[in-house]
């Protein structure tokens, strides 16, 4: 008798995992769950554990045959699909129209629609009538990153968890080098002198040496992550579903290597803004609001390498200034 798929190790016995695991075993759970937080894989890890458990059955009292999530003929994965990364109104009407069909083998059926935010307007009006009269014994889970770009009538129908991210830092070749390398060039840009011309080189060189092997750590990171990911994925994903997952896969690293380098450029100041530096407060302050302002930008599809560039660039600037 195979076990239940785990929760995400750091979210165990978490408030929200209780109330959850609670509502399934009083079959109390509402039939449509927005799952939202920083970190999509960690919200697909705790869909698929909430899926096996309405699927296969209780602690105890599994099936006899148990099915992967991903592969249950009572779970329907609705994705977005090509590189502009939309979900179609096409597509989210067939999973309509899949679960209004009876459950195959299990007590109800289960949809999980990845990346919610990127319906396109004319899908979520269409998905919008589903919320409003769910189908019997169908339990709609919805996840994003971005809770705040779906319709308000969309977010007024679910009930919200948020869930912090679980992953670990990342780990890619060559990203520990990149952020100590990162962090002594902030040391120099402070203490060196920056008047000398040959000083200004360095600086410069420093920079976009930065920004060149920030692109080849992505990619490398991506690949490695797409290997993985694509084994477990099931073998009937169409190709314009599987270039989608591949290119979220490479904007969700971007992320976690963004917000990392935000946290080693807060773990650089703090000494100096324990001692009372003034000057270091307003670098920190001036740098974060920069970041954040090009990560933005991002979304509108600004090129990573530019992004990087615009930040390093105004960091030489607000820690030689201070």
């Amino acid at each position: 008798m195979s076990a239940l798929t785990p929760w995400p190790d750091a979210l165990v016995g978490t408030p929200a995992i209780a109330v959850i695991e609670q509502a399934i075993a009083r079959q109390r759970l509402s039939h449509s769950l927005l799952l939202h937080g920083d970190d999509l894989e960690t919200l697909v890890a705790i869909a698929h554990g909430i899926a096996d458990r309405l699927l296969n059955g209780e602690p105890g009292k599994r099936a006899a045959a148990t099915f992967p999530t991903e592969q249950h003929p009572d779970c329907f994965s609705l994705r977005p699909t090509g590189k502009m990364r939309q979900i179609s109104a096409d597509a989210t009407r067939e999973l309509i129209t899949k679960v209004q069909v009876s459950p195959a083998v299990a007590p109800r059926k289960v949809a999980i629609l990845h990346e919610v935010d990127r319906m396109h307007l004319t899908a979520a009006n269409v998905f919008l009538k589903t919320l409003e009269e769910p189908p019997a014994h169908t339990t709609l889970l919805l996840l994003t990153t971005r809770p705040y770009a779906l319709l308000p009538t969309i977010r007024s129908r679910v009930l919200h968890f948020r869930f912090p991210s679980a992953a670990a830092p990342v780990a890619a070749d060559g990203w520990a080098a990149w952020i100590g390398d990162y962090q002594a060039w902030l040391g120099r840009l402070v203490e060196g002198a920056t008047t000398d011309k040959q000083a200004v080189a360095d600086h410069i060189f420093t920079l976009y040496g930065l920004v060149a092997r920030f692109g080849a750590v992505l990619d490398f990171a991506t690949a490695e992550v797409w290997k993985q990911q694509k084994a477990k994925l099931p073998a009937d994903l169409e190709d314009d579903e599987q270039v989608a997952i591949e290119t979220g896969i490479a904007n969700g690293l971007r992320a976690r290597l963004f917000v990392e380098i935000e946290q080693a450029t807060r773990a650089f100041a703090l000494p100096r803004l324990n001692a009372g530096d003034e000057p270091t407060r307003r670098a920190l302050i001036g740098s974060i609001e920069k970041l954040e302002h090009d990560v933005g930008l991002l979304r509108l599809n600004l090129n990573e390498s530019a992004a990087l560039e615009g930040f390093l660039l105004s960091s030489l600037r607000f820690w030689t200034k201070r």
